[in-house]
């Protein structure tokens, strides 16, 4: 196992690493981290979902520079970037749940292309961060990242995303060969913490939490009995680095929490956590009311994370109930401030 550092391209403490999607939830907390490391970090982000609060933090270190471009615009990318060992490219568009699959198809497929052309150019490292919706309905959790990747119909837009992380995978593996640039792939299961989006693009956590704590009813797409795992940010990040700096190239990542949770179950302990006593009020959402299209869910999505923790020694180490304290305690302070910002308005 040991033995694995001295063959990897090995990401060095005061080397640059370039992050798209910066200003989001995980690209933020990974330029705290890399910055931490002593590592210069470079940040792009368009901001059309992250915000320079996320980057209160990184914007204060004199290592940290920020341009606020998009990752499809290969022209404005290269222009940021005078040097980099390594991409880490996590800006994306999520499942078009309410949204276009347009928009999830072209940014990710484009912005993938654009991040590879810039990691090519310096001879830098690449890292994406791909996601354990690539796994579809394959019905026999728990996934290693040997499993098949079994979606559903093209009709059907919620696997959009799922199609263009797939795409983008295949695209930086056929880069590495064309190009012989290190590629490495994160599958991220469930990540949730601070600076989460507030809405379901943040995840069902999210948007329990803010339900929750304004007296509103929980809304559950389908029964509730599909079950998730939930993966702290710390952890995730702790992955991202440690794949950053010593992932081997041409491999594939889980990096997750094994704990399997119900989502009806995910709201009880929500409401609990709150501190709330009496019982929930949940709103069961019929998928066929999902944005007025036809929607398919995933029954179960747990990871197998033997092979990071072998080759990375890789160990989640938030539980998931001191996550979600953590996590609503700061949703707390962020609807408070919203709260006083009206008032005062």
């Amino acid at each position: 196992m040991d033995g694995i550092y001295e063959r990897t391209h090995n990401i060095m403490p005061g080397k640059t690493v370039v992050i798209t999607g910066a200003a989001g939830f995980l690209g933020s907390h990974l330029a705290d981290a890399l910055l931490a490391k002593g590592h210069r970090v470079i940040g792009i982000d368009n901001l059309s979902r992250g915000s320079m609060e996320n980057l209160s933090r990184a914007v204060a270190h004199k290592d940290f520079e920020f341009h606020q471009e998009d990752v499809c615009d290969l022209g404005a990318l290269l222009h940021c970037v005078d040097e980099a060992s390594a991409v880490a490219h996590l800006a994306a568009f999520k499942i078009p749940r309410y949204g276009k699959a347009i928009d999830t198809l072209t940014i990710n497929s484009q912005g993938t292309l654009n991040a590879l052309e810039l990691a090519s150019r310096h001879r830098a490292k690449f890292l994406l961060a791909s996601t354990s919706d690539v796994y579809g309905k394959n019905p026999s959790p728990p996934f290693s990242e040997t499993s098949d990747c079994v979606l559903g119909p093209s009709t059907i837009a919620r696997w959009a995303y799922a199609a263009s992380k797939l795409y983008d995978e295949h695209l930086a593996l056929a880069f590495a060969e064309a190009h012989g640039i290190p590629v490495s792939i994160v599958r991220i299961f469930g990540s949730y913490g601070p600076r989460q989006n507030l809405s379901w693009w943040g995840g069902p956590q999210s948007v329990f939490i803010s339900a929750v704590l304004q007296g509103e009813s929980i809304p559950i797409h389908g029964d509730g009995s599909q079950t998730r795992s939930f993966t702290y940010v710390s952890d995730t990040v702790d992955g991202l680095v440690r794949v950053l700096e010593h992932g081997p190239s041409g491999e594939v990542f889980n990096i997750g929490n094994t704990r399997e949770i119900s989502i009806l179950k995910l709201a009880h302990m929500i409401y609990e956590l709150a501190g709330e006593k009496s019982s929930p009020k949940i709103e069961f959402i019929p998928y066929e009311n999902i944005a007025g299209r036809k929607y398919e869910d995933v029954l179960r999505r747990i990871p197998d994370i033997t092979k990071a923790s072998a080759m990375l020694r890789f160990t989640p180490m938030i539980h998931l109930e001191e996550g979600l304290r953590m996590t609503i305690d700061w949703q707390r302070q962020i609807l408070s401030s919203k709260a006083e910002l009206t008032a005062a308005s």
